[in-house]
């Protein structure tokens, strides 16, 4: 199915917004992919793909990233949440699963705590900053390790993409990524979390995403077996299945055994 794609202008900032409708007889949730820092939706298009064969999807590139022209101005994370929320309420859809992949965690999260009306759950992936990496030569030092355990083609599309996103402009995003308290803010979500990662991930820990998961009100943490950082592009499958059973049908309150312990899919490519 062709994704439609267009440009969304916003106090300035330009978004990239490739949308592939429901496919019929669907009544379910718009699903809304957020890359990282560095990155675009490109290594978000396989889980793209296997989403939506059952749901619209909607994948977000953000202002600086992807070739899109770089912002006038300096963009913490609440003020590229801010915008981010204004795109996403373009999409006329109230009950959006809004899905983040490391720093785009951080923006998913802080969107949803701005736009409660839009968003019925969150869905963190591989979420920065761990504790152990809180400084950029740590998260660089943990990035270099992941290359090693990622496929050549995975690899070629963070590199490009960092290639296009610029030193500068990486830069001044990865400082406000460092000084955002995630553990802080995914506290204060009214709407469910589920936490994913790689089993393998050694950017986002099991230690780490515990803490995020017990930190948020209602939440579950569910792993991929063997694989690493980039799990969506990787494992596109396994994560799409977790994101459309744990996001479905009722939650459990935070005394639930789900909110107690974690849990895992198969690793199908």
């Amino acid at each position: 199915m062709v994704s439609r794609r267009r440009l969304v202008l916003t106090s300035g900032l330009t978004f990239r917004v490739l949308d592939t409708p429901r496919p019929s007889g669907d009544s379910g949730p718009t699903v809304v992919l957020v890359h990282g820092i560095g990155m675009s939706h490109r290594y978000l298009s396989r889980l793209h793909a296997v989403l939506a064969e059952h749901t619209r999807v909607v994948s977000i590139d953000l202002p600086g990233f992807g070739g899109l022209p770089k912002p006038p101005y300096d963009l913490s994370v609440e003020r590229m949440s801010r915008a981010l929320g204004a795109v996403i309420a373009t999409l006329g859809d109230d009950r959006v699963v809004l899905v983040g992949h490391s720093m785009g965690a951080q923006w998913a999260v802080e969107t949803a705590l701005q736009h409660p009306e839009l968003v019925r759950a969150v869905v963190p992936i591989g979420p920065v900053v761990d504790a152990r990496h809180r400084t950029l030569t740590a998260q660089a030092r943990a990035l270099a390790v992941d290359t090693l355990g990622e496929t050549p083609a995975i690899n070629a599309i963070v590199f490009t993409d960092y290639l296009r996103c610029g030193v500068r402009w990486y830069l001044r995003q990865a400082r406000h990524m460092i000084a955002y308290p995630l553990e802080e803010r995914i506290a204060l979500l009214a709407v469910p979390v589920l936490v994913l990662r790689g089993g393998a991930d050694p950017v986002a820990g099991r230690a780490w995403c515990r803490r995020l998961r017990d930190a948020a009100t209602v939440a579950r943490l569910v792993e991929v077996p063997g694989r690493h950082h980039v799990v969506q592009q990787s494992a596109p499958r396994a994560v799409a299945d977790a994101i459309l059973v744990h996001t479905a049908g009722p939650w459990p309150t935070r005394t639930g055994a789900e909110q107690s312990r974690g849990g895992s899919v198969p690793s199908t490519p």
